[in-house]
């Protein structure tokens, strides 16, 4: 097992600890628990030790702990783990304990586990490259800090800059991390971290603290205070308010994080790791962690991987893209593609419509420059890439067109048939629709297999996803360069076959149409939006409904029918329908009117007078969590719906899709994800309830029905 340390020790005394373990990445899992409990052993019987460094021969310095042993973590075995965890904390509080210095010579990303090795050296030297960053993100993924990351960034930089590191998973690298007191040195070239950190202990000989940690020096106060201190004591209940707040309730690592990190300003050291362990023994068991270690982790580097891109198929690069409609979609279709260095030619109908499209890029890129993160050269060069232009010439060799018009079936045929001729050889045409099949967008193509749809999100530069949709006739060449060219973009795809409405916005519909629901039958919108708000929605549902405005959803039903697509009697949602028909009527059409069911105006928004009179019934009063399920179970519902009908390719897919897309709750790893933890038959179960008291919409789908029966999860 040593092999996968290497251990070399010099002519100074000095020992260099080399992590090169089995795989890829360096990670906290059983290989690394034998070999670095060996390598301390054997540092503390070295004779005539001067020092010791920690260095790594993998890109990155350290990965973290191994996910794939916290995920399987079950309720019930939190006292073993705990011991577990305990005894993984002793063997780093060791490291801290040795009579010599301790460097940490980070080669590249140290991350959660891997910062936290750094934490226990007595100095860290960092590579200053992008690709060396350190952190501790666990919170991203619904754990915490467990192998004392909490206690030893309280100690080190105290309760209030500790915050966004522990709180947000904030990561830093380069001067970020030097300034913030999370490294001591920075060197350009990666060949000399090791010779820095030797330099560091030679010259630290005489310094009697050079191998004693901040918080084991007699004296030791934690910067700004502890948690007794006026200040700190004033500043923890806004905290806790604020986190609340932010949280509601449904993501309990944050919450957890800030128990610890109070305790770690009243209590010793050795106490407050026991602490930490503790909630970190509790907090792996729980549902939330689970759901958002498989989908933020594992659903998203399957997504990003490739997972739902054709096999076989060499990896290609868009190097010219047509975008046609400069529009809000199109200028951030735009923006992004340029941004990745690609040739965009961004035509409209009018060369001013076309400049204006490139001027919402020269703004991003303006703003870019303001705050430090772009210098005006790469800005010019950036803009160059964009030509705006009213002539279908210009789109002569794109390997990619892009449409970003009206939904309207008849004028993206019309576009299509006009300019699919400009493509270069094997070009792919690509329509960013959010609700019409691919399959009936495709008939106006003179090759259909080339076509597929590349629904973005608005605004386009802020949101990460990418719905990928194929028609009938879509070719794997096709739906392959239609990837490549997200992954080129820096988005995320997911992968869906065509349906009206595709997976997202189909699922969507059913989450705002419920509220919609509710609306038309009497319950007052505050209790809606307040439920909407308490799962874990990004925004209340009538705040994003008047976001989005209602003319759409009305004239997109209107649409549907026209084309034979829905029947007018398709319609889970009739009251939700009628509620938005009578505000388009009325002039309530949403936010860009100034009143929907709000009334916005300058300094905020408030309930309209108008809807409540209309709609809302002092004699109807259903239990708040009935409102809080109708709104979340109806898209889970659709989700599995979409699964069942061979929408949706995979759970991955969804589940990311969910999340990234539709701000589907984070806590619940997405609406796929979330059934498993809840519990396939207490699923079906809650299902049959919400069913016999509003509508057979709510009838759970055969295929949970069926997973139930035999005990399976959606994987």
């Amino acid at each position: 097992m040593m092999s996968v340390f290497k251990y070399e020790k010099d002519g100074d005394g000095i020992v260099t600890v080399t992590m090169d373990m089995t795989g890829p990445v360096n990670a906290m899992n059983d290989e690394y628990k034998v070999a670095m409990a060996e390598t301390v052993a054997r540092l503390e019987n070295e004779e005539a030790l001067a020092g010791v460094v920690f260095a790594s021969a993998k890109k990155t310095f350290f990965a973290g702990g191994d996910l794939n042993w916290l995920v399987k973590v079950e309720p019930g075995t939190e006292a073993e783990f705990f011991e577990g965890v305990e005894e993984t904390k002793s063997v780093l509080r060791r490291i801290e304990k040795l009579p010599v210095p301790v460097v940490a010579a980070i080669n590249g990303a140290a991350m959660g586990g891997g910062f936290e090795i750094c934490l226990c050296c007595n100095h860290r030297i960092l590579w200053n490259d992008k690709s060396a960053q350190v952190g501790l993100p666990e919170v991203t993924l619904g754990l915490l800090p467990g192998g004392g990351g909490v206690v030893r960034m309280v100690n080190l930089l105290g309760l209030e800059k500790a915050m966004p590191f522990l709180l947000e998973g904030k990561r830093v690298g380069g001067q970020a991390a030097l300034a913030a007191g999370l490294v001591h040195e920075l060197v350009d070239d990666v060949a000399q971290l090791v010779p820095a950190a030797k330099a560091w202990i030679l010259a630290s000989k005489d310094d009697e603290n050079a191998a004693v940690q901040p918080w084991d020096r007699k004296g030791h106060s934690i910067p700004g205070g502890g948690s007794n201190s006026p200040k700190i004591a004033s500043m923890i209940p806004g905290a806790v308010a604020m986190l609340r707040q932010k949280t509601r309730g449904n993501l309990p690592a944050p919450e957890f994080i800030l128990n610890i990190m109070v305790e770690a300003g009243r209590l010793d050291v050795d106490s407050a790791l026991r602490v930490e362990g503790r909630h970190f023994a509790r907090l792996a068991t729980t549902p939330q962690a689970k759901n958002m270690i498989t989908t933020f982790f594992f659903g998203m580097n399957k997504v990003n991987g490739g997972g739902s891109r054709p096999k076989g198929i060499e990896p290609k690069k868009v190097r010219k893209v047509g975008v046609i409609g400069a529009g809000m979609m199109g200028q951030g279709i735009s923006y992004s593609s340029a941004m990745a260095g690609i040739e965009v030619v961004l035509k409209d109908v009018s060369l001013d419509g076309a400049q204006k499209g490139k001027a919402y890029s020269e703004k991003l890129l303006a703003k870019r420059v303001a705050q430090g993160r772009m210098d005006e050269a790469k800005k010019e060069a950036v803009l160059a890439l964009i030509t705006p232009t009213d002539k279908l010439d210009d789109l002569q060799g794109c390997d990619l067109i892009i449409e970003a018009v009206f939904e309207n079936m008849d004028l993206k045929h019309a576009v299509t048939k006009e300019t699919e001729g400009f493509l270069a050889e094997g070009g792919v045409w690509g329509s960013n629709t959010s609700t019409l099949p691919i399959t009936q967008l495709a008939t106006a193509s003179a090759k259909p297999e080339n076509f597929i749809g590349i629904h973005f999100f608005s605004p386009v530069d802020k949101m990460p996803l990418v719905e990928i949709i194929c028609g009938e006739k879509t070719s794997d060449d096709t739906l392959a360069l239609a990837f490549d060219y997200t992954r080129q973009i820096k988005k995320t795809p997911i992968v869906v076959n065509d349906s009206l409405g595709f997976y997202t916005s189909r699922t969507i519909g059913t989450q705002l149409g419920e509220a919609g629901e509710m609306l038309a039958d009497g319950i007052h919108p505050a209790r809606i939006e307040n439920a909407s708000k308490s799962i874990g929605m990004p925004a209340g549902a009538f705040t994003l409904q008047d976001e989005i405005g209602y003319e759409l959803s009305v004239t997109m039903r209107k649409t549907h029918i026209e084309m034979g697509l829905i029947k007018e009697s398709d319609n889970k949602n009739p009251g939700a329908a009628a509620l938005a028909q009578w505000l388009v009527e009325v002039g309530r059409v949403g936010r860009k009117a100034g009143k929907g069911i709000f009334d916005w105006n300058e300094s905020g928004k408030s309930f309209s007078e108008e809807v409540i009179a209309r709609y809302v019934r002092e004699d109807v009063d259903i239990p708040q969590q009935d409102i809080e399920d109708r709104l979340l179970f109806r898209p889970v519902i659709e989700s599995i719906k979409c699964l069942e009908e061979g929408v949706l390719r995979n759970v991955e897919d969804g589940n990311i899709g969910s999340i990234l897309g539709i701000g589907a709750p984070a806590w619940t790893g997405g609406y796929l994800q979330f059934v498993n933890t809840y519990g396939l038959q207490r699923f079906v179960d809650r299902c049959n309830e919400l069913a016999a008291a509003y509508g057979d919409r709510f009838a759970p789908p055969q295929m949970a029905i069926e997973k139930a029966a035999k005990n399976e999860m959606f994987v």
